[in-house]
């Protein structure tokens, strides 16, 4: 069977049963929806406290490379639309083993995404324990828990109304984020008092400049911020299913890259210059601290809801992503078989199952330890984040080479500045993992080395999966057809 031959097959085993409904609105904002979440509402509540204004620097240098990653994935894309996403891409140039590692890789990622979500759920729902107080001794677990069940019940009806539901979540989420930034510069521009401090410029530099604790701070709280952008990688997927995606597909990443750039930089500088950076604190979101400590009366209640429906958000879009990326896998031998079933409004609901499933380790982490599983969460995916954006990169860097060498047609949409840009891009992810090291938590240190146990198990792994490969491929070889049915 030529290349050209596999390609073409493992394309159309991708994209088997799958329904082309997501408009181009949709995937407009599921890439920029996804990644405007938990790791900015609730993370930089933390990190400002931790590292102050200087975390904007932070925001900048890994809004650079996301755009980097973002435009890789719009080459491949533009190369080749597939559900499967860069999943299907390491298949396509690297082989069935690598696409295994891949795909359990990023399977792993949103995992460990469904644990920081419902983790930030249940917080959040914890919060209105201010004001209706039988919700304060709810334990946080069983909030957890159930965001889990109620978000893969949405996930299972159909991808229209998973299309439909990630685009109001998203409008919400940028919606308040246009509000705050609106009501943030009328408050700084009229001088208007913030819990006895006024804003601007002057409250800056009254409190320790632009770097009150130093530079080092803000670059060894970068993983969280790599954290914050995690979920861009979401279009890939969602071009298997988007309305004539090879128009559809730059655009949106265009213009989430624009957009998300401005409001992360934008709602940190904000921020800093509204309250004292002293002022923020870990597990409450930055934003619900402003709005309440502007006396608005229930503002902090609104901005509250705002935020819960970020992080629901986000885990509705780590199913739908898991869900087929298991059933590329799966359609090789690489995965359990029946994470490539699908329901009959087309959603793959066994590797939908099997995440959730995963995912409910999170209820018994916030169980455990309620006050450190979302840290926990947050730098184990920070780690597992930069490897599934260096696949992109990496097949970034093949495709050119494949185009260059005139095997590959040149696609019309490109990473600008490659392969500089590319080889700069897998640099920085490398000197992230290293700053993980001098996490002033010990949290970050303890990650890298604990994740180095992912190694030998996804050599375990393809070990006990190759021969599943190997038959799979057999099958069709002497078929000619795929050897899976699917109902």
């Amino acid at each position: 069977m030529s290349q050209h031959d596999v390609v073409q097959e493992a394309a159309k085993v991708d994209e088997h049963g799958y329904r082309r409904h997501l408009k181009p609105r949709q995937i407009a904002m599921i890439g920029m929806g996804g990644a405007i979440g938990t790791g900015l509402f609730l993370g930089s509540g933390g990190r400002l406290h931790q590292a102050g204004p200087a975390l904007a620097i932070s925001y900048v240098v890994c809004g650079v490379f996301a755009f980097f990653v973002l435009r890789a994935l719009g080459e491949l894309v533009s190369h080749r639309p597939s559900s499967g996403s860069f999943v299907s891409y390491t298949r396509e140039f690297f082989g069935e083993k690598w696409a295994f590692t891949v795909g359990w890789t990023y399977w792993l990622n949103w995992v460990v995404v469904t644990i920081i979500d419902s983790t930030a759920v249940a917080l959040y729902l914890t919060f209105f324990g201010k004001y209706i107080p039988w919700m304060a001794t709810v334990p946080q677990w069983l909030y957890a828990l159930g965001t889990v069940a109620v978000v893969v019940l949405l996930n299972l009806i159909s991808v229209k109304v998973f299309g439909e539901l990630e685009f109001w979540f998203s409008m919400i989420k940028v919606a308040a984020l246009v509000a705050f930034m609106v009501v943030g510069i009328l408050v700084i521009v009229f001088g208007v008092p913030v819990n006895g401090h006024t804003p601007g410029f002057g409250l800056l530099m009254n409190n320790g400049g632009f770097l009150p604790v130093g530079i080092v701070p803000a670059l060894v709280l970068i993983q969280g911020v790599v954290f914050a952008f995690g979920s861009i990688e979401l279009i890939g997927t969602a071009s298997g299913e988007a309305q004539n995606p090879e128009k559809t597909m730059p655009k949106a990443v265009n213009a989430v890259v624009v957009r998300i750039t401005v409001f992360y930089i934008g709602s940190i500088v904000l921020l800093s210059l509204l309250m004292p950076y002293q002022s923020y604190v870990a597990h409450t979101s930055a934003f619900v601290s402003f709005f309440g400590a502007i006396n608005v009366q229930g503002a902090d209640v609104i901005m509250n809801m705002v935020v819960l429906t970020a992080a629901l958000s986000s885990l509705n879009a780590g199913l739908y992503s898991t869900g087929r990326i298991m059933r590329s896998l799966a359609a090789r031998g690489s995965a359990p078989k029946f994470t490539v079933r699908m329901t009959r409004s087309g959603v793959p609901w066994g590797g939908l199952l099997m995440t959730a499933g995963a995912g409910l380790a999170g209820a018994f982490l916030n169980y455990l330890i309620p006050s450190e599983a979302f840290e926990i969460a947050l730098n184990v995916d920070a780690i597992i984040l930069l490897l599934t954006w260096t696949a992109i990169i990496v097949c970034q860097i093949r495709l050119r080479s494949l185009t260059n060498r005139g095997l590959v047609a040149r696609p019309p949409f490109r990473m600008p500045g490659a392969p500089v840009t590319a080889w700069a891009t897998l640099i920085f992810f490398a000197v992230v993992i290293a700053l993980m090291f001098f996490d002033t938590t010990g949290i970050g240190r303890t990650t890298v080395l604990s994740s180095l146990a992912l190694i030998p198990a996804l050599i375990i792994g393809w070990l006990v999966a190759r021969r599943h490969v190997a038959r799979n491929a057999a099958e069709r070889e002497s078929t000619g057809t795929d050897s899976i049915t699917i109902p």
